[in-house]
């Protein structure tokens, strides 16, 4: 007796127990776009004596780390990104102005002395300027004494003794010890009132504060080096945000916010409620699609959809991966994705059913079934199905990692979070299907009263479909070269309205400039919050409404114009929350959309060297040429309707990218097989026919999926609409172009092909069991 089934089983149960231990025992890690907050995007720049580089980005991260703590921000997050890129992540913080002012200060803090009161005929001298002070007068400052290397810690405290007055305390290290008492003692030589007897703590161009030296301190002598205490008429808040600032100190080099996301909690819980509905809703259907499709191996198919999802939440919170709202959409899109093993794995076992001769009597089969341990022709057929399907199941899943692999390395914020939980997911559905599936179908279809009754495991007949195909068999290459001319006209079509449209409708994310969403407490027409936005100053702002829901699209604008928007919307639609802000930088923008036609050139590249590798260059050219109508026809659809294109959208076209080179190489797999067997037949005829039994195959993993998206397009708000969108037609077209643009491009080059047919595949032999002996698995 064979121990792989026993290992399998085994694996199984250690897979779905842990599984299960970790989902219930761990929670997952929502990115700031699901439970809300603000991330924001730092870029360091050279100083004139500084290069900004890794390390020099290092060191002012841990500056950085130092004032987020001191924010008292719950679950902070900071990294670097590249050399010079600081991402943090704040938690809870809806309102990013003071955020960003306090975290995003560029500047050296530089401790002056002041030199005295200045006015417009005052001229600076080497080292000097003229600088406001924290009162808006007007003084001289002479050259830096000290910098925010030689300051330490820095903490606000109240004095009792004073009534409760708030101060800060500064320490020094280094040689602010020896330098700030040489400072002091110097203003102190100067009188009481005297502007000269004051100290500058400046930072990024601005005085934090000038106190005057006390009386008690004596000329020349000056403060202790150790330590030191500011006070004034602070606040509890004025004196914590000072202490902040003096401790964070400097930067070594000076930093430019090039990106910033705010998302407001309730849109973040309204994503999860819309996925978690869609993801229940679009199962559902799947479910009861490949039950009636399938019957009992369905149901086990169904089963093992539920396992799949366990498995892949759990590897998801296990890795600590961040779950973010496109990250989420693709958690929902991939349960659709893995019906697809275990429909290609029944399709094959129906063919291996129904290709095993029969006595013509269906008590002697019933019989010889019986006495052969219970369904030899059943499990025979199973075995077969899951072992000639695996190079399609598993070139088809490695063509989406591809995809996948280049969304995590190429994008960037949420977008790289769908990248991680397409690529859990596509291993997890391999897992679940080769494994889990296996193990439960055939422990089904080894009971006897499962063997004696075929019919109810579903593998029993092909389908009347596939029966339709096998009386009729249509000669639909026949038309190979009309396909393709209309598959032209098509693309042309779609990308016609890039010309009539002006392009395409480019998100902030690749153009820059800010998007604010705000939801109202009335509803506003737009023609009527586009009056208010413009009334604010920014009349070619893109203000759109969709009930109380409105979004302000603009150049690069700051936090304080951000208010002066949010203030002018009040007055005509009531209240106005912000709900979603995002900055993104020139640069930034630049970069990402330089980023996403090199991920889009790159997947067509990487899916043509390796269907190259794993086929024919034939047929890996004739894929990837599909490829590129498919990915014309999305983009030429979202620039007649003006739909926005940002990163989510560059996640959709490389997941359409992943979804048609799966579908492909299912084909294309069938052709090679059996082209491999009938070497002398005509290829066209290979094609037709190999097109032909892999259409059962595609209509049903097609719909397992286009019920997922649709649930998504429909419940899925506006965040999540436009991706389903753009999947479900990249989907549609990605299936039909498989038969009649792919198959008809590899007829095409074969004719041109000098190459042979490929060597029929190495078949296993399966020695037949004695009767009455116990069955080998």
């Amino acid at each position: 007796m064979s121990r792989a089934p026993l290992v399998r089983a085994i694996a199984a149960f250690v897979v779905i127990a842990s599984s299960l231990y970790v989902a219930l025992t761990m929670t997952p890690r929502l990115g700031l776009d699901l439970r809300g907050g603000t991330q924001i995007v730092l870029e360091t720049r050279d100083a004139p004596t500084v290069k900004a580089d890794a390390e020099t980005t290092d060191r002012t991260l841990e500056v950085l780390r130092r004032r987020v703590d001191a924010l008292g921000v719950a679950e902070p997050t900071l990294a670097r990104s590249g050399e010079q890129r600081i991402i943090v992540e704040l938690p809870g913080v809806l309102d990013p102005t003071k955020a960003a002012e306090v975290i995003g200060k560029t500047a050296q803090l530089t401790i002056h002395p002041v030199l005295g009161v200045a006015d417009a005929n005052t001229k600076p001298g080497k080292g000097e300027q003229v600088i406001t002070d924290e009162d808006g007068g007007k003084i001289l400052i002479g050259p830096a004494r000290l910098s925010g290397d030689d300051v330490g810690a820095a903490e606000a405290g109240i004095d009792p003794q004073s009534g409760g007055g708030w101060f800060v305390t500064i320490d020094f290290r280094g040689k602010g010890t020896q330098e700030w008492p040489k400072l002091t003692g110097e203003a102190a030589c100067n009188p009481s009132g005297d502007p000269k007897r004051r100290v500058a703590i400046v930072l990024d161009g601005k005085v934090l504060v000038s106190p005057q030296v006390n009386e008690d301190v004596n000329c020349n002598v000056g403060l202790p080096g150790n330590s030191t205490q500011i006070t004034g008429t602070f606040t509890a808040e004025e004196a914590r945000e000072l202490a902040v600032l003096i401790e964070g100190g400097s930067l070594p080099v000076p930093v430019e916010v090039v990106e910033q996301r705010t998302v407001g909690p309730t849109l973040g819980a309204a994503a999860i409620t819309a996925s978690a509905e869609a993801a229940v809703i679009g199962v559902s259907l799947t479910a009861i699609f490949i039950i009636i499709v399938y019957r009992l191996v369905g149901f086990v198919a169904a089963f093992a959809l539920a396992c799949y999802g366990l498995v892949s939440y759990a590897a998801l919170v296990a890795l600590g991966a961040t779950l973010t709202l496109p990250g989420l959409a693709g958690f929902v899109l991939a349960i659709g994705m893995a019906v697809d093993a275990n429909v290609l794995v029944f399709e094959r076992a129906r063919e291996e059913y129904a290709a095993r001769p029969q006595t013509g009597s269906k008590q002697a089969d019933r019989r010889e079934a019986a006495a052969a341990g219970g369904g030899t022709r059943l499990r025979q057929a199973l075995e077969k199905g899951f072992r000639n399907a695996w190079s399609a199941v598993a070139d088809s899943n490695i063509t989406t990692l591809l995809a996948a692999g280049l969304l995590f390395f190429l994008a960037s914020g949420p977008v790289r979070g769908f990248g991680v939980t397409l690529s859990i997911g596509v291993l997890a559905s391999m897992v679940t299907a080769m494994v889990i599936t296996r193990v439960i179908a055939q422990w089904a279809v080894n009971r006897r009263s499962v063997s004696a009754r075929p019919k109810i495991t579903g593998l029993a007949g092909i389908g009347r479909l596939r029966t339709w195909l096998n009386e009729n068999g249509p000669d639909l290459m026949r038309r190979h070269v009309t396909y393709l001319v209309v598959a032209v006209a098509v693309a042309v079509a779609a990308l016609s309205g890039l010309a009539v449209r002006g392009g395409l409708n480019f998100g902030v994310e690749f153009t820059g400039g800010r998007i604010i969403e705000f939801s109202t407490t009335k509803p506003i027409s737009a023609d009527a919050a586009r009056d208010l936005v413009a009334e604010a100053g920014f009349p070619n702002a893109v203000v759109q409404t969709s009930g109380k829901d409105i979004s302000v699209r603009t150049g690069q604008i700051g936090n304080a114009e951000v208010t002066r928007i949010e203030t002018a919307l009040e007055r005509g639609a009531g209240q106005a929350d912000k709900i979603r802000d995002e900055l993104i930088g020139p640069s930034m923008g630049e970069e990402l959309r330089r980023n996403a036609l090199i991920a889009l050139a790159v997947a067509l590249a990487a899916q043509l060297a390796y269907l190259a590798f794993r086929f024919r260059w034939t047929f890996g050219l004739a894929a990837v040429l599909t490829l590129a109508v498919d990915v014309a026809v999305v983009v030429g659809v979202f620039a007649w309707t003006s739909k926005p294109v940002d990163g989510v959208f560059l996640a959709a076209m490389l997941t359409v990218i992943g979804y048609s080179v799966n579908d492909k190489v299912v084909v294309f797999d069938r052709v090679r097989e059996m082209w491999g067997e009938q070497r002398k037949a005509e290829f066209a005829t290979i094609a037709n026919a190999a097109v032909l039994q892999t259409v059962p195959r595609t209509v049903n993993t097609g719909l397992g999926a286009l019920f997922i998206l649709a649930a998504l397009a429909v419940l899925g708000g506006s965040s999540l609409n436009d991706f389903a969108v753009a999947l479900l037609i990249g989907i549609i077209v990605g299936t039909l172009s498989s038969a009649f643009v792919a198959t008809p491009l590899a007829i095409v080059f074969e004719k041109r092909n000098q190459a042979p047919p490929p060597q029929p595949k190495q078949k296993k032999r399966t020695a037949r069991p004695r009767e009455g002996s116990g069955a080998v698995l």
